[in-house]
């Protein structure tokens, strides 16, 4: 079986690399880089201060709107972003590696601790946040930050939502997540895990606790499956929970025999998004024997980032494109292969396990037993996000707010960053208006 810990996928620059890199950098006037970064981050002013040995500089230009530069470092589709936009392109060179400066300067600072923490002596008041995600974590920062007692509710026994459990290692290196995780707890946040709210306890009753605001950001965590004859099938597998477990098994918190893929499994996954490159890479690192990936159209549209795509064909990972889903097929209760129809007719793929990674779609429970909370007709939760409303992110419910996958469907990390971010300071605006009497 391969290393499911196996290195990330791109080695982290050294100090003379990074430096080296970061002059490459033109500087333009009207960058184009930042253009297409989703939260416009100054890319020109920290590769200037990096190029000039300036590192705490660069990390505090990049703070101004990152909370999370280390995992954005990583998981950002970059091709298609601030590289993707870099006028190296037009030239018909190599794009300035933003996205490895960005680690390298978020690992500098942690490394040596440029950053102190100041922990909060005297709350200003109380905020919760449900979910501990991209979304969950920016907020939390905001709020901590504006000298909030912040209590973070996260359904599972760790920290962390998507980037702990959706993320592979080998894509993204968990003390990554952890870091941040850390840097919260020291700032004073407290993390209750394993509660999950609309289950556990509502959402008005943390609101009767005392809490000021209450920001969902609980991602879109449910499955979606695919509605074929053989779905009942033994085999045919949830990608979403395949990651989830694969990370408790990394982690020591579950027995191999409990990964539903196993060594020398034949093993088709359907899709074309980055989970589905995430759980097909998995298979392989599960020990697959084979391991197909099945979409209905052509590579041009592709949800996936061609960097993940690459790294997936380098893994050995065979891409069928055209093959429309048609059904599972089985044997004594078992899947034993899969059936599309394709340009040249219908074909059956021989596979042990099928592993179905079409998308993801929120889960009611957080809001139940909630009034005023407004949901669309996917249960994507609604909200004020117009711009020049009032309090941007507040739900029908007078303090409770929503941001990240929850609100704009599932998107990337840097965009759910971004929400949490934007919706935790509208609801300290909030707060602020609305505090109560001493």
């Amino acid at each position: 079986m391969a290393d499911t810990q196996k290195t990330e996928d791109v080695p982290a620059f050294t100090l003379e690399e990074a430096i080296a890199e970061a002059q490459r950098c033109l500087k333009c006037p009207k960058p184009m880089c930042r253009t297409g970064c989703p939260i416009e981050n100054d890319i020109p002013a920290f590769n200037r201060e990096l190029s000039n040995g300036n590192i705490g500089a660069a990390y505090a230009i990049i703070s101004e709107r990152s909370n999370l530069p280390a995992i954005c470092g990583h998981v950002c589709p970059h091709e298609n972003q601030c590289e993707g936009h870099c006028i190296m392109n037009r030239a018909k060179k190599p794009p300035i590696r933003i996205g490895q400066i960005e680690r390298f300067i978020a690992d500098f600072e942690y490394e040596f601790q440029l950053n102190k923490i100041r922990k909060n002596i005297k709350p200003v008041g109380k905020v919760a946040v449900v979910g501990s995600g991209p979304a969950g974590l920016s907020a939390a920062f905001e709020f901590v930050r504006a000298g909030y007692e912040v209590n973070v509710y996260e359904k599972d026994s760790e920290p962390g939502g998507v980037l702990i459990y959706g993320i592979p290692e080998f894509r993204l290196p968990k003390d990554n997540v952890h870091r941040y995780i850390q840097r919260l707890t020291d700032l004073g946040v407290t993390f209750t895990t394993g509660t999950w709210v609309g289950k556990d306890i509502t959402v008005d009753q943390i609101l009767a606790e005392g809490y000021e605001a209450v920001l969902i950001a609980t991602g879109s965590i449910a499955p979606k499956w695919l509605d074929l004859p053989g779905k009942e099938l033994t085999g045919v597998l949830d990608s979403l929970k395949l990651l989830h477990d694969v990370r408790d098994f990394n982690a020591g918190k579950l027995e191999r025999d409990k990964i539903e893929v196993k060594d020398g499994d034949d093993v088709v996954v359907i899709g074309a998004g980055n989970v589905a490159m995430d759980a097909c890479r998995t298979a392989v690192r599960m020990g697959a024997k084979h391991t197909y990936v099945c979409y209905r159209r052509t590579i041009e549209f592709m949800k996936a980032a061609k960097a993940e795509y690459d790294e997936a064909v380098a893994d050995g990972v065979i891409f069928k494109w055209e093959h429309v889903p048609v059904s599972f097929e089985g044997k004594d209760g078992k899947v034993c292969g899969f059936k599309a129809k394709t340009p040249d007719g219908e074909v059956v793929i021989p596979a042990t396990k099928i592993i179905v990674a079409i998308g993801s779609e929120p889960n009611e429970i957080t809001t139940k037993g909630t009034d005023g909370v407004e949901l669309a007709e996917d249960r994507y939760i609604l909200t004020h996000v117009e711009e020049g409303a009032e309090y941007y992110g507040m739900t029908g419910k007078k303090g409770v707010f929503a941001a990240g996958d929850i609100v704009h469907r599932p998107k990337t990390v840097v965009m759910a960053m971004r929400e949490g971010k934007k919706v935790a300071l509208s609801a300290i605006s909030y707060m602020k208006a609305n505090k109560p009497a001493q």
